[in-house]
């Protein structure tokens, strides 16, 4: 009785690691998103002592069915830090060069950037459609 406890105890527990370890590894990513999300360029700032900025231009093939929201928490966010995701429809023009501030991207841009996805240094999160109209 006592080596069939002990069998039926090590099939649970290799259960257990099995699924722990496949739900580790199969977790949703960005690229499981809808609407076609292509990452053109990433800016983050080189100073580590100070808030840390991530700025990305971002692609989009289906507005309609797009997860931005979704896409833009995702992206990595550091505390005290800003996160900047600018989206983009697919075929437009779109900035290769991001940099920090309040600009962060040539002006020649602006019409084509559909969306806007920050998180602040509190972690608060918002969503803006057509941030430059």
């Amino acid at each position: 009785m006592g080596k069939r406890l002990n069998a039926v105890l090590a099939v649970l527990i290799l259960a257990l690691i099995i699924w722990m370890v496949k739900g580790t590894f199969m977790q949703p990513g960005v690229n499981d998103l809808k609407g076609g999300f292509k990452e053109i360029a990433h800016y983050r700032n080189e100073n580590n002592t100070g808030p840390i900025q991530h700025v990305f231009s971002v692609t989009v093939k289906d507005t309609t069915a797009a997860e931005m929201e979704l896409y833009g928490n995702f992206m990595p966010h550091h505390k005290g830090g800003n996160t900047k995701v600018y989206f983009f429809l697919e075929g437009t023009e779109v900035p290769d060069k991001l940099y920090a501030g309040k600009v962060n991207f040539d002006p020649q841009y602006n019409q084509n950037c559909i969306a806007l996805y920050e998180k602040t240094a509190m972690g608060n999160t918002s969503m803006e459609k057509r941030p430059f109209n």
